[in-house]
């Protein structure tokens, strides 16, 4: 693309340069010129417009003036023969003061009441008495602009009028007669300022305001001017005009004052000069100057032109001389004689132009005569004028001669007397000048100005014009004509099912979301949402009724309020509209409420969804009083939501632009885009967008009419009245014709043969519009009919047109067969009754009080919608929308947002079609998907009446009528599909049914036509690089083009990087000092096509978003019933009220050898006496479910939950967050331990502010132990035992946070870490004390992490008995418990137990804190080696049964652990598996108080990370993947096998978990003749049970008197373990033998010391090695058979 030489410009581009940005000035007031130099690929425009006007003139200098004026305003008071014009004063508003001398508001004027007041003046204005009729006494105070006042001369006043009111302070009359009515002057005749404004006021030497001298009006009706008078055909004659003055005097600014005044800028002829960078200087004009205005629009494109060689080195090219002022002037010559006549430049004048000889002064001329010569008379060049003061006088000469008919653009060129150049261009053809002049109006200022047209009369000639197509011919065709209605009933309609959401919506909620957690997941925190426990929301929408109507069904119907769990306070549709606000001003109580439920409610998640985020962009704080401007900036910018954590601003809009700027609050990163089929993102296949690429598409195709026209007919009578009419507004014209058309349109439709002349004076476009709105609805058995939709953004026209056609239709008694509908966005929709019958009828509403209050529910009805307001507010229509005629829409609207947004109406989303389907008549029939071009839509049947006569049904699908006329249709996928290929003669008789999957036909004017159609060289329609909006302006005129290639994203970034908001934008003050930019972190902002679905898109995301923040407090629970349960009798030992357990009592109780954890389903069964095994379910079931999930619930975090590091509150922060993280200190602890045989050096990583839990010497800081606190300690805010928690794998899932745990209460808590995770566990948890176990256990399992916490612990024990004995405490008295805790821990409860009749209650959440207190708190809890609690499940509470609290059993997951009775019980530090049961055998075995506290359980959440079980078996090999069955885990001692990289413990507890049941084969599901295993418990799988007998002295074992025993498992035995202690026990005949040791060297000592050999028979193949290197240590095992 573009030029592909350097060093220098080509001849075409600079054409394209200037043309695109001159023209953009010369249009509007408001858009920034185009750009001039890298505007490179646009191809030149050559597009004459025909607008009508008299005079314009441009002046490019810095400040610019416009002259305002009103009609008749201002007339010359010398002229007194004249009779005084009668004068009907206007009445006054409803409610306002009347009283003389003072003003509408109620504050008084009189010069007497205010002498002594302190009045504010604004700069620039004078205090001036006014006088009264009905007060000659009296003197009104006013201030007024100086400007319009004359000087002591009788001079130099400006016509026209700016005051203010002094009274209530309003500012801004632009006009006189509005001034006179606010300040109650009560005239009879015509109010002139220079009758009734008749003193300057001044203060005297004691400050009091008093009257001061008369103002001189007597010297303005015969002052000597060189400019025409008012009214030019009144016979001025230049040659008795003075020479015209040229002293330069500074004008004010006044082209966007004029804007921001709010007070009218009526549309008369500008003068606009161009000046080459500051050279030339604008003549004073002065005189009456009605028809002219001066503007300055091109300065800037003057401006950025010197700056040209700047930025074209920024993009790579060589260095160029600057453009120099003849060159400017010339280029701008081109470009006039292009928008003149479309024809080229000869190859000469582009040689000329562009070679690199300089252009001089003298070329100057010649050269513009040259490039004018082939545009006849259109382009004028005046270069023989001395100066710019006799040029223009010349022009003015011209103009009042009629020699300037023929000519569009005078261009004048002289040099003054300092040999600089001056140059203006005067524009003074018709068309060009209505352009420019209406260009210049503001959207409110058209407004105002098309009232005051319409209610002033200026429109009544219009009258005359159409009177003249002679309307007595036609009035009795009017009164005569008449419709015969169709007579029978309709069918009943049915209702589709609107509220599907579509999988292309769910996609985008789903985008919004993931960009939500990304705000959250940042390192910035601005979006904590693990504190978050619930969603409230607040859709902000625009000053419409229908667009918040149809918001409001769109929530109704969309489940949010349900998924939220607010329809219950949400009962009606009427109070569904608490959730949905208009931005005007009742809003501000609304958006205040919800900043103080955000305040209230800081885990409550807040969502503003601002909807039609593009429409007031105003700043709040130039609203200059306005309360409809500036009110979102105020609302939703406001520093409370910007600085409020848990307020999240979600910004929707089709037209993102304006809030992509350089000063933009949005972050790149937080846009969400609606996907599309250039983004490779398929639509689904089912539905099709319809946009405005689409239409324009058609324009292409060649196949068929396309959809977007526009109307020649229509245009040439516009143009002709246009010109006729110059001073009336084009859009009143154009809307007068257009209501003609429409009118004579329906009286030769309806008149039939007899007024078939009148169809010379229609348009074909007009009367095929109005034919098939009739047509369709009579054809239709069920009166089903299209929808016309008039765009009339004047609301003053549109309420006219309303009149205008209701009064024909009624005339020409069509009243019964479509309706007019006025849409005006600030009132409720009206419907006559016949069509609201109609209506409930076909939706089968029963409420008699419904009336529909959004287009959507217009669906079928033959109507015509006028759509009124300066821009649409968002606003869905129909899918019975037949034509959308656009015609009067504003031809000079040249940004990209106003223009979009009107073509965005006829957007629509239509079902794709499928061979052999037929149009259906009844709505049932129809695609929901199109009942709303915005998805989703209410099913209008359901939510036709709020007080709830009908509910919602959420399986409400329609019938086929055809089949079933009263029932409704059992899927909705057949409406289209199969059943849909029979065509009853019903559907095809309905042309609203037949068009269900065609979008509208769109009617535009001529001049936007030829804007959208017209493409640039990206292949882009040429408005796509229009200014994106009016509030903005381009950083530069050198930027490159737009490309059709770009992404929404990087149009985005486009926009950013080159427009920057205007000083009323609402982001013009969002530049922070220092930064690139000022994102806020928590707005959003979703951006799509107009009617894609973004409502429903952005409801989807609202429960899907609530259900994400109750998925993070929620968790998955395990929840299990306990296995290999036994029901027994009922309490028998323990009271069941009972809150402790006694220790006599407890150790009479049986110890429980049955393992019950759900988690050890896959596990060998302990042999007991007192169990018997389900056959039936037992373990054939676990077998098979042994690989399946474990069974979860989903569980709500309580407010005693454990977290994780994602968990963020201002409670928790500082436990969690180590302020002096550098501070902590890493500590060296060592023992010894005769099992290890050697010491043992561990280390403690200790915060500073857990210093105070430990003891360090006094010489050297060294840590000596752990403080322990005493028995007899009790402190209700503290926990004695130490907690430790062994973890791996889990520095970010663990749950470690336990403030909440233990509500704040002081604990002491100690992470047990791998030496080589010592880092990242630090980092994620600085504020923690860690434990971290020597290098040689970084591969061990949870064993050697028990074994490591409980020696340290005793170590410590005995440390702390020293340090206590010092002090005078007795050794027994420390504190001898810790807690094992599992790192999974949540949760705790406890059950309510009936203290009557001692049943069990409800289980309810508790405190960690209250468990561990109760428990610690036991009597003689120092008595007990273990304590512990049984694992929850939501069946395991025993509600309503009575239960034993206490039992002695297996404990697993959260011990309370008594070190010092536990002393000779050791957990072995080699185990992987099963150790803590191991350790409660054993434990048992010694004679220790086991007791677990059944109405206390803990809740384990499913951790899918990391933990002790995580350990993957792989091979040497690492490189070589391969799946390494059981088998392999073993081999034959000194074979060649395949050695695996893992520890030979947990091979060869893999390996017996597995293969045992081969290994064992007598043992298999054999309960009564178990394994016999010694000293130890060893997992041997399901299938096989594992009986524990102990060898150690005065141990307490099972009595095995008459057990046979299927086999004998001997692991590492030591002393204790005797021949004769062996044959204490008998086994079957081939019986399995498992003998297990360390090396092969103990293994055959074992053998021969307990003289196996004897009873048991081996073979040298018995003999294995886990599958070990020897330097891996492999561990060795015999089998062998009894004898």
């Amino acid at each position: 693309m573009g030029n592909s030489y350097t060093g220098h410009l080509q001849s075409t581009r600079f054409e394209e340069v200037l043309h695109n940005s001159i023209e953009a000035s010369l249009r509007s007031n408001t858009v920034v010129p185009r750009p001039v130099f890298s505007q490179l690929y646009l191809e030149a425009e050559q597009r004459p417009y025909s607008h009508d006007g008299e005079l314009l003139l441009l002046w490019s200098s810095v400040v610019s003036h416009t002259l305002e004026y009103e009609d008749d305003d201002e007339e010359d008071v010398s002229d007194s023969n004249s009779p005084p014009n009668p004068y009907q004063m206007k009445p006054p508003p409803e409610g306002s003061c009347t009283t003389d001398g003072f003003c509408q508001a109620g504050k008084d004027l009189r010069l007497s009441s205010m002498a002594t007041e302190s009045l504010e003046v604004p700069s620039g204005f004078l205090l001036v008495g006014a006088k009264s009729p009905s007060l000659p006494d009296h003197i009104l105070v006013c201030a007024v602009d100086l400007r319009f006042l004359p000087d002591e001369c009788g001079r130099n006043a400006l016509l026209g009028f700016s005051g203010n009111c002094m009274g209530c302070g309003e500012k801004g009359f632009r006009y006189f007669t509005e001034f006179a009515d606010h300040i109650n002057l009560k005239l009879t005749t015509q109010p002139k300022k220079q009758k009734h404004l008749k003193y300057h006021l001044l203060r005297n030497a004691q400050g009091i305001l008093v009257k001061g001298p008369p103002i001189c009006w007597k010297g303005i009706g015969s002052m000597a001017n060189s400019g025409p008078p008012k009214k030019r055909h009144k016979g001025w004659s230049p040659k008795s005009s003075a020479p015209t003055e040229v002293t330069p005097r500074p004008a004010p600014n006044s082209t966007t004052n004029a804007t921001k005044s709010g007070k009218g800028v009526r549309p008369c002829l500008c003068v606009c000069v161009f000046l080459a960078v500051g050279h030339g200087t604008l003549p004073h004009l002065c005189g009456n100057l009605e028809d002219v205005v001066v503007s300055g629009l091109l300065q800037k494109c003057y401006r950025t032109s010197q700056n040209l060689p700047r930025v074209y080195e920024q993009y790579g090219t060589a260095p160029i001389q600057p453009i120099s002022t003849e060159m400017l002037i010339l280029l701008t010559v081109y470009y006039l004689v292009q928008l003149g006549k479309n024809n080229s430049i000869s190859s000469t004048f582009h040689t000329v132009c562009f070679c690199p000889t300089p252009l001089t002064p003298s070329q100057l001329p010649w050269l513009a005569k040259l490039a004018t010569s082939s545009c006849g008379e259109g382009v004028l060049v005046l270069d023989t004028a001395p100066s710019l003061a006799e040029a223009l006088e010349d022009i003015f000469h011209r103009l009042v001669d009629g020699r300037l008919k023929q000519t569009n653009y005078v261009v004048i060129i002289c040099m003054n007397r300092s040999q600089e150049i001056e140059s203006c261009v005067v524009v003074t053809g018709k068309h060009q000048t209505r352009a420019l002049a209406e260009s210049l109006l503001s959207p409110s200022d058209c407004v105002r100005e098309i009232v005051h047209e319409l209610s002033s009369g200026v429109a009544a000639e219009l009258g005359s014009y159409y009177s003249s197509l002679g309307p007595g011919k036609t009035a009795g065709l009017i009164h005569g004509s008449h419709l015969c209605e169709p007579s029978g009933d309709s069918p009943k309609a049915k209702c589709a099912e609107w509220h599907e959401i579509r999988p292309i919506q769910l996609a985008v909620a789903r985008k919004l979301l993931s960009h939500v957690c990304a705000i959250a997941d940042s390192s910035t925190q601005n979006l904590d949402l693990g504190s978050f426990d619930k969603v409230e929301f607040l859709i902000c929408v625009p000053p419409s009724e229908v667009t918040f109507h149809q918001v409001v069904l769109h929530l109704w119907n969309s489940g949010v309020l349900r998924e939220l769990g607010l329809d219950q306070n949400c009962l009606s549709l009427k109070e569904a509209e608490q959730y949905v606000v208009k931005l005007n001003p009742s809003a501000v109580g609304k958006i205040n409420s919800l900043i103080q439920k955000s305040k209230t409610n800081p885990y409550t998640l807040f969502i503003i969804v601002h909807d039609h985020a593009h429409w007031d962009i105003s700043s709040g704080q130039c609203s200059e009083g306005d309360s409809s401007l500036g009110l979102v900036d105020s609302l939703l910018n406001c520093r409370q939501i910007q600085d409020a954590p848990n307020i999240l601003t979600l910004h929707v809009t089709s037209f993102p632009f304006t809030l992509q700027t350089q000063y933009t609050r949005i972050s790149p990163y937080n846009e969400i885009h609606w996907p599309s089929a250039f983004n490779n993102v398929r639509i689904p296949h089912k539905t099709k967008y319809f946009g405005v690429s689409e239409l324009l598409e058609t324009t292409r195709s060649g196949s068929g009419l396309p959809l977007l026209r526009y109307d020649s007919s229509f245009e040439s009578m516009a143009a002709a009245l246009e010109e006729r009419l110059p001073k009336l507004h084009s859009a009143v014209i154009r809307t007068h014709v257009l209501i003609q058309h429409y009118s004579l349109a329906l009286m030769a439709t309806a008149g039939g043969q007899a007024l078939q002349a009148l169809q010379k004076h229609i348009s074909v476009e007009t009367l095929e519009m109005v034919q098939c709105l009739l047509n369709t609805s009579q054809r239709c058995p069920s009166r089903h009919g299209h929808m016309l939709l008039l765009r009339i953004p004047s609301p003053a026209l549109a309420a006219f047109a309303h009149q205008r056609l209701c009064h024909v239709r009624n005339r020409l008694g069509l009243h019964k067969q479509f309706e007019v509908i006025l849409g005006d966005p600030y009132s409720p929709l009206t419907v006559g009754k016949h069509f609201l019958d109609q209506l409930r009828v076909w939706l089968k509403i029963l409420d008699p009080d419904w009336a529909p209050r959004t287009y959507l529910e217009l669906e079928a009805l033959p109507c015509i919608l006028i759509l009124t307001g300066m821009d649409p507010l968002g606003e869905s229509l129909p899918r019975s929308l037949k034509y959308c005629d656009l015609r009067v829409i504003s031809c000079w609207s040249l940004q990209r947002t106003t223009l979009e947004q009107e073509l965005g109406l006829a957007a629509y989303l239509l079902k794709t079609k499928q061979v052999g389907q037929h149009a259906r008549c009844d709505l049932s029939e129809s695609d929901p998907e199109k009942l709303s071009i915005n998805n989703d839509l209410p099913r209008l049947g359901n939510q036709a009446s709020p007080a709830g006569s009908q509910q919602p049904h959420s399986d409400w699908t329609p019938l086929d009528p055809d089949k079933q006329p009263n029932q409704r249709r059992q899927s909705k996928s057949t409406s289209s599909g199969s059943s849909s290929t029979r065509a009853s003669p019903l559907r095809q008789s309905c042309s609203w049914a037949r068009n269900l999957s065609r979008p509208p036909v769109v009617l535009l004017p001529k001049a936007v036509y030829d804007l959208i159609t017209t493409v640039d060289s990206s292949g882009l329609p040429k408005s796509t690089s229009f200014l994106p909006h009016s509030s903005v302006e381009w950083v530069s005129s050198f930027r490159p083009l737009l490309s059709k290639m770009m992404t929404c994203t990087e149009q985005s970034l486009y926009y950013r990087q080159w427009t920057v908001p205007k000083p009323h934008h609402m982001d013009s003050s969002n530049r922070a000092e220092g930064r690139t930019d000022n994102f806020h972190p928590r707005k959003l902002l979703l951006s799509g096509p107009p009617q894609v679905g973004k409502t429903g898109a952005y409801l989807q995301f609202l429960g899907i978003l609530s259900r994400m923040l109750i998925r993070l407090m929620e968790v998955d629970i395990f929840d299990e019933e306990d296995i290999n349960y036994c029901e027994k009798d009922l309490v028998r030992y323990h009271q069941p009220v009972a809150l402790w357990p006694n220790t006599d009592t407890m150790r009479g109780m049986p110890f429980d050898y049955t393992i019950h954890d759900p988690k050890y389903e896959d596990i060998s069964t302990v042999y007991s006496p007192d169990f018997t095994p389900n056959l039936n379910d037992g373990n054939s079931r676990r077998q098979e479910d042994m690989y399946l999930r474990r069974r979860t619930a989903r569980i709500k975090l309580s407010k005693y939950a454990a977290y994780n590091t994602y968990h963020h509150c201002e409670q928790c922060h500082q436990y969690m967050v180590n302020y002096t993280l550098y501070e902590s200190t890493l500590h060296a602890f060592t023992f010894s331990h005769l099992l290890l045989g050697e010491e043992i050096q561990l280390y403690f990583i200790i915060p500073k502010s857990k210093e105070h839990h430990f003891s360090f010497s006094q010489s050297g800081g060294q840590l000596e132990s752990m403080r322990l606190p005493l028995t007899s300690d009790w402190n209700p805010d503290a926990i004695k035992s130490p907690i430790f928690m062994p973890t791996t794998g889990r520095h970010e899932h663990g749950l470690f946070n336990l403030y909440h745990a233990m509500e704040g209460a002081a604990h002491l808590h100690i992470l047990v870490i791998k030496e080589y995770e010592m880092a990242v566990y630090k980092k994620y948890w600085p504020n923690h004390i860690m434990l971290v176990l020597p290098t040689i256990f970084n591969g061990a399992g949870i064993g050697a992490a028990h074994f490591l916490i409980k020696e340290l612990s005793y170590h410590n024990l005995e440390l702390e008995r020293s340090r206590r004995v010092e002090h005078g405490s007795r050794p027994q008295d420390v504190w001898p418990f810790i807690i094992l805790a599992d790192d999974s821990c949540v949760m705790w409860n406890s059950v309510d137990v009936d203290p009557k009749s001692g049943t069990a209650g409800t289980e309810r959440n508790v405190s960690l804190k209250q468990v561990l207190q109760h428990m610690e708190s036991s009597p003689d809890i120092t008595q007990y080696g273990l304590c512990g609690m049984r694992k929850w499940s939501s069946r395991g509470g025993g509600a309503g049964r009575q239960k034993e609290p206490f039992s002695r059993g297996h404990l697993h997951d959260f011990l309370l652990l008594n070190v010092d009775l536990t002393q000779n019980v050791q957990y072995n530090q080699n185990r992987f598996k099963c150790d803590d049961v191991d350790f409660n055998l054993r434990a048992h075995s010694a004679g220790l108080l086991i007791c677990r506290f059944n109405n206390f359980s803990v809740m384990k959440k499913q951790i899918a990370i990391g933990g002790y079980g995580t350990f993957i078996i792989k091979t040497k090999m690492t490189d070589v993947p391969t799946t390494i069955q059981p088998s392999q885990y073993i081999c034959a001692p000194d074979s060649k096998h395949l050695f695996l990289a893992t520890p030979a413990q947990l091979l060869l507890e893999k390996y017996l978990q597995h293969t045992s049941h081969r290994l064992f084969p007598l043992s298999a599901q054999n309960y009564s003749h178990p394994v016999l295993s010694v000293d130890c418990y060893l997992n041997l799988g399901p299938e096989v049970t594992v009986c524990f007998v102990s060898s150690k002295p005065h141990s307490i074992n099972l009595s095995t008197t008459g057990l046979l025993f299927s086999g004998l498992v001997l692991y590492f035995c030591d002393s204790f373990v005797t021949p004769g202690f062996l044959k204490k026990f008998q086994f079957l005949k081939g019986a399995t033998l498992c003998v297990i040791c360390p090396n092969r060297s103990s293994l055959r000592q074992t053998v021969v010391r307990l003289e196996l050999e004897d009873e048991w028979r081996f073979r040298l193949s018995d003999e294995f090695q886990t599958a070990n290197a020897k330097e891996d240590q492999p561990l060795f095992f015999l089998t062998g058979k009894h004898i």
